[in-house]
């Protein structure tokens, strides 16, 4: 971006008078006003952050008759699970083939059916605890930035492995503007079975369950130190000790020292969105007519849809090498949306924000045992669905239940040499599969 003084008037004028450097959620859903109890001294389970993976972990063990208590630094929430787009897939980021070349057919049907399971166990999931939060299987349509990926697309379609086939449908690019307001792509794919959801009154609903089921939650109270002391664990933390049998690590792409294992394993990276000030209706109508979420075919990848209420466009994506300020990744997420909706270039943010997601080496997400310590995470930026499932999936291992078995488990957690968590080679990737994004025919 450009820092002389002509580009920062520029930038200025596009953010709203009313602009938050806050995610748009929270508007509506701030975060909980929890009492800031001391943690108690005793515990059967002690589960370290409070977002997705948590809370459903929290969940399975405190209705399994457990002890439950739930520590976050921040505010129930504060990370990606309030900041995320609320865009819900089947998860899984390597095709079939890649994965049947890694881990064997057989292996590779099962971690795509993981993904499948994570979509269908979250919409179950609403449904049965009756959490509202504007949930819809409203579908993905996922754009082609290039021809050539048009056709790999296309191709895709007609040759989805057996026993595995989604509902999803072609769209060429004569038709596109049935699914999206922009001539700026070549086509593309809808995924049927894709949904959205609002991330933070989810949460919210999950945090109601989970408080009312008796679980302890203990906000703005980071755990420091985890000691092994025979069969249990002593959890630290500024405001007291707590011994506890099982400890639980859901720190994803907020994980830091306490777990330096881990921490070496995952790639947290800052995942931006804006939010439009109010749009008229038509306009929305005309952006995005069937609710869908979208997506397109870029390595650093844009994601967008409409706000809940239809009145917004929320825009995601990656904009910048290296982590950066919300105040300046909003100009550069409004420049890449304008190019593909030329209709919203004068229109103003209301609302710039970042949450940090994380990747692993494999691009696989991964849940198991380190140290005696469960944990979950590696969503690679399908943690709405995923972090969910997994989480859920954690809750019941903890029980030592045969249902919590996964695929994943077991699956090697890769690093790399000299790795410790601060990824110094995101910078010289991005730059990489932007400058291949942009050379693709």
């Amino acid at each position: 971006g450009s820092d002389s003084g002509e580009g920062a008037i520029m930038s200025n004028d596009l953010f709203a008078s009313d602009f938050k450097a806050a995610p748009y959620w929270w508007d509506e859903v701030p975060r909980p006003d929890l009492p800031r109890n001391d943690p108690p001294q005793q515990a059967e389970v002690v589960i370290v952050g409070s977002g997705y993976t948590g809370l459903h972990a929290a969940l399975r063990t405190v209705r399994g008759g457990r002890h439950t208590v739930v520590l976050d630094a921040e505010a129930a929430g504060f990370g990606c699970s309030t900041r995320n787009g609320g865009q819900i897939s089947t998860s899984v980021k390597p095709g079939f083939d890649q994965l049947a070349r890694r881990h064997g057919r057989e292996r590779a049907f099962a971690i795509m059916q993981e993904g499948r399971n994570s979509l269908r166990y979250i919409g179950d999931f609403v449904r049965e605890e009756g959490i509202d939060c504007d949930f819809g299987v409203v579908g993905r349509f996922h754009a082609a930035h290039a021809p050539g990926r048009y056709e790999e697309l296309a191709r895709s379609v007609g040759t989805q492995p057996k026993g595995l086939e989604v509902a999803c449908h072609v769209v060429p690019r004569a038709e596109q503007r049935s699914e999206i307001g922009s001539d700026l792509y070549h086509g593309g794919v809808v995924y049927e079975s894709h949904a959205s959801i609002n991330p933070a009154r989810y949460h919210q609903g999950l945090l109601q369950c989970v408080l009312a089921a008796g679980a302890e939650l203990v906000p703005h109270c980071p755990a420091t130190g985890i000691e092994r002391i025979g069969q249990d664990f002593l959890v630290q933390t500024p405001r007291g000790t707590i011994r506890t049998r099982d400890v639980v690590i859901a720190t994803n792409g907020y994980t830091g020292p306490l777990t330096g294992w881990l921490r070496r394993r995952v790639i947290p990276i800052g995942s931006y969105v804006i939010a439009t000030e109010e749009l008229e209706p038509a306009l929305v109508d005309r952006l995005i007519p069937k609710n869908r979420i979208v997506s397109d075919t870029r390595k650093v990848v844009y994601y967008y849809r409409a706000s809940p209420d239809r009145r917004r466009i929320l825009f995601g994506g990656r904009v910048s090498l290296s982590e950066t300020d919300p105040r300046r990744s909003g100009p550069l997420l409004h420049g890449a949306m304008s190019r593909i909706f030329p209709e919203l270039a004068h229109r103003k943010i209301s609302h710039s924000w970042c949450g940090f997601v994380a990747y692993s080496f494999d691009e696989l997400m991964h849940i198991g045992r380190h140290d005696g310590m469960h944990y979950a995470m590696g969503y690679c930026g399908s943690g709405v669905g995923m972090a969910s499932y997994l989480g859920m999936r954690l809750g019941q291992q903890v029980l030592g239940l045969a249902e919590g078995k996964t695929t994943f488990d077991g699956l090697p957690f890769q690093t790399r040499p000299f790795y410790s968590g601060n990824p110094w080679f995101l910078a010289p990737s991005v730059l990489y599969y932007s400058w291949r994004d942009r050379l693709a025919r």
